[in-house]
């Protein structure tokens, strides 16, 4: 399983971003499937989980991101994405797509057998 993430990095304040995931070896929408957020200090898996979308399609974001992110997915391209907006300098950080291994609830993502992303640095300036 490979998650190869790409997309623009940094904007000015009040800017938008698009990060894409897209996966080899793995079908997508089967399992659990999010994006985290990396601080200094802290471990990737330790990190912010600020969206997930569950294998029903429901999706959930932390309160930090809620109203200005949005999470998606593309079954044709075998891909997810992370939209973006109203971005702040607090949103900087090393973002990462996490993809669970195993069947489960979503709060499991990234504590049991996850596969990730290479991580993206994406710098948000005032």
């Amino acid at each position: 399983v490979e998650l190869v993430e790409s997309g623009e990095t940094s904007v000015q304040s009040g800017g938008s971003l698009r990060l894409s995931c897209r996966a080899t070896g793995y079908i997508i929408g089967r399992y659990c499937m999010g994006w985290f957020r990396q601080v200094p200090g802290l471990e990737r898996e330790k990190g912010e989980k600020v969206a997930h979308i569950d294998s029903d399609g429901s999706a959930s974001y932390a309160a930090s991101v809620q109203g200005r992110f949005s999470i998606s997915q593309d079954n044709a391209k075998n891909t997810l994405y992370l939209l973006m907006d109203s971005l702040v300098p607090d949103d900087t950080a090393i973002y990462y797509c996490a993809f669970d291994a195993t069947p489960g609830p979503c709060y499991g993502l990234g504590i049991g057998a996850t596969y990730w992303g290479q991580g993206t640095q994406v710098t948000v300036s005032s």
